[in-house]
């Protein structure tokens, strides 16, 4: 299978126990959404080695990047670098420039053992300057491996995507008063036609809206969408549109 796109990997029991609310995997979603990257998952884990390890070995068979957020500070649950060593089959080495800029940080004060674990990588790590902080964003191959607080995550993210690419896709959003059922026919028929264009149906059921169905259309090219959203609208009754956005 063809690895593509990105894979997003949440660790932290503080997420999975409804101790902390995930801010990292929203924002990254809207974030690879507008560059153009697609995202083909998102999962959440606790801080296990383990259970970080298969998260890692899955995404790394379907995406070409992934990214994880959290697990990676000087503390006893902070097991990333080492699940993702041992996922990709490198060891653990402490990289001398992280290690001179803790001493840096520190000045006049002890640089602690627990401290020294921020030097640690997986062999062949990369470290991606960061603007405005002294830690640096810690990669190897097209893993990212980003903290867990959200104010670090963001701007190291920032940092991240300025090296990457993607397509932009063209969206619009079509509102209709009919029920699903009463799409579904043409939906089919024009998702079968196009298998290039996404098409999505999404129901409310809050009396309060002026629609009943949500569709979207979707494509890296303009003129895709453009052609599927006019297949649609000429299978549908013409008062059955409530608004084109």
């Amino acid at each position: 299978m063809e690895r593509t796109g990105a894979a997003a990997i949440i660790i932290g029991n503080e997420v999975l126990t409804a101790k902390v609310k995930d801010e990292n995997g929203p924002h990254l979603i809207q974030r690879l959404r507008e560059l153009g990257i697609p995202l083909v998952s998102v999962e959440t884990i606790l801080d296990d080695v383990d259970a970080i390890v298969d998260a890692v070995s899955r995404a790394r068979r379907k995406a070409r990047y992934v990214f994880t957020s959290g697990g990676i500070g000087p503390t006893h649950d902070d097991v990333t670098v080492r699940a993702v060593a041992l996922a990709l089959g490198r060891p653990v080495v402490r990289l001398p420039e992280m290690v001179s800029a803790i001493q840096a940080r520190a000045g006049t004060s002890p640089v602690t053992p627990e401290s020294l674990r921020l030097a640690d990588a997986p062999e062949g790590a990369v470290l991606l300057a960061q603007p405005g902080m002294w830690f640096p964003v810690l990669t190897v191959g097209d893993m990212f491996l980003l903290p867990g607080v959200p104010q670090l995550f963001r701007l190291q993210l920032e940092t991240v995507l300025s090296r990457l690419s993607g397509t932009p896709v063209h969206l619009v959003n079509l509102y209709f008063n009919l029920g699903e059922s009463a799409l579904a026919a043409v939906l089919d028929r024009v998702a079968l036609d196009m298998p290039h264009v996404a098409i999505g149906s999404y129901p409310v059921f809050d009396a309060a809206m002026d629609y009943r169905v949500k569709v979207t259309v979707e494509a890296p090219e303009r003129a895709h969408v453009d052609d599927a959203v006019g297949r649609l609208l000429a299978g549908f009754p013409a008062d059955s549109l409530v608004r084109r956005e």
